[in-house]
């Protein structure tokens, strides 16, 4: 059967929608508290799949990382040596001991083709070009599961982006609602302005019902005059339930936690990575992205550290990985036990990726650049068949020799993990016209299904 899910109206849209970001503070993506209440709930499903994505913001070295090239000249192999893992025949970089101790839980694409070569996470977010968008935008992954799934229930949102507001604000990215409609758009508590979230943790000021409705009731006189609020009195109270619902915030606070498994994931800073201009090297989002998900969430993105490393005078490649891996090896490592100590391992799907590879050669200046031609991903949970390697490049790393895997391709995967045919399943975009969620050639990838 062919699923189409066409677009619904928004309430009440003569009141600008800054204007409702300012109950609670709240930095919300351009979700509107009377929007939120057009999530639709799930349909009955007995079970809650998840996906957590995590964005190498600039483009992780594949080289250095997943794929290393040993019988390459100097100039291109690098400084590091591989060590073998759990699963024979799997090699990775020595800074990441951890993850190669849990190979039999992770698929590696060593083939990553398809990238637009733009430093931004649109493409890793909605598996699409920029370019020759439909009517209204591509919508993110996390978007159109929402619109497509719904919310778990009352006090549940599907959708959680934590990355901050960025310097490079396309990066910063959370994912966007495009023609899924902005009711879908990502619930955002760490990007500017956000009282709630992982950057200065304020869950005091969400808890202060009293300051809240005084924020409230001061929105309401200032749109009185439009006439916009006429009516939404009650839309008003269910949306107020939702954000300042026990299990959203008790979610995003992580001092909550058991300080055991706080002190296994460990390491990092809120502060942003770079020069200020990427996300915060931190494993507090991991976990805060372990939490969501128990708390409801259905896809929950993150941007995590600064990958884009060309060289001096900002380090060379290898000293920055050597800042980025082992913080990297120790959190990606803590959040696969956590999954699976939880009994969530086979219905969280996590994937690991950037917008891009790198280059082969090392420049002059010690670094690597961008290198559209191939990259590298990590998949892990969700049911999937783990500890293989997809594909391969060639000796120098330079272009795939083996099984080219597509952007679209995980996509694909990722919906099949959550129990959405990319098949048979469309949502019309805003001039009207079903859409695909991946474009038709493009399938499941049948080694990890």
């Amino acid at each position: 059967m062919l699923n189409v899910f066409g677009t619904k109206h928004r309430f009440c849209d003569g009141l600008s929608r800054r204007s409702m970001l300012k109950i609670g503070g709240l930095a919300m993506g351009g979700l509107a508290l009377p929007d939120l209440l057009q999530a639709e709930t799930a349909s009955g499903r007995s079970s809650h799949k998840a996906v957590i994505m995590v964005f190498l913001s600039g483009g992780p070295p594949h080289q250095d990382t997943f794929d290393l090239k040993m019988d390459a000249p100097v100039e291109i192999r690098g400084e590091f040596t591989p060590i073998a893992s759990n699963v024979p025949g799997i090699d990775v970089c020595e800074l990441l001991p951890q993850l190669s101790q849990r190979m039999d839980r992770l698929a590696v694409i060593r083939s990553l083709v398809g990238s637009e070569g733009r430093h931004a996470a649109f493409q890793c977010m909605t598996g699409h070009s920029v370019n020759g968008q439909p009517a209204g935008g591509w919508p993110s992954l996390g978007a159109a599961v929402s619109r497509i799934q719904g919310s778990l229930g009352p006090g549940t949102i599907p959708f959680v982006g934590l990355s901050p507001r960025m310097k490079n604000a396309p990066w910063g990215d959370p994912g966007q609602a495009g023609f899924a409609g902005q009711a879908h758009a990502a619930f955002a508590p760490n990007a500017e302005q956000a009282r709630l979230g992982l950057n200065g943790l304020s869950v005091e000021s969400l808890r202060n019902r009293k300051l809240l409705l005084e924020e409230i009731d001061q929105l309401k006189r200032d749109t009185e005059q439009s006439g916009a609020l006429v009516g939404l009195e009650s839309q008003y109270q269910a949306a107020f339930g939702i954000l300042t619902s026990s299990k959203l915030v008790d979610a995003l606070d992580l001092e909550q936690e058991d300080p055991r498994v706080r002190a296994r994931y460990g390491g990092g800073t809120l502060e942003n990575a770079g020069y200020g201009d990427a996300g915060p090297l931190t494993n507090d989002y991991l976990l805060a992205a372990r939490r969501l998900v128990e708390a409801g969430a259905r896809v929950v993105t993150l941007a995590y550290g600064r990958w884009d490393w060309h060289g001096r005078p900002h380090g060379t490649n290898f000293e920055n990985a050597r800042d980025h891996l082992p913080v990297f090896d120790h959190g990606l490592s803590a959040l696969l036990d956590d999954l699976r100590d939880r009994g969530l391992e086979k219905d969280v799907t996590v994937l690991v990726w950037g917008e891009f590879g790198r280059t082969p050669v090392i420049n002059k200046n010690g670094g690597r650049d961008h290198w559209p031609q191939v990259g590298c991903a990590l998949l892990a949970g969700g049911g999937l068949r783990t500890g293989q390697v997809i594909g391969s490049t060639n000796r120098l790393g330079e272009h795939p020799k083996e099984r080219p895997v597509h952007f679209q391709e995980i996509f694909a995967t990722l919906y099949k993990s959550l129990g959405i045919d990319v098949a048979t399943t469309r949502l019309t975009d805003l001039s009207g016209r079903p859409q695909f969620l991946v474009d038709p050639i493009y399938e499941p990838l049948p080694e990890l299904i």
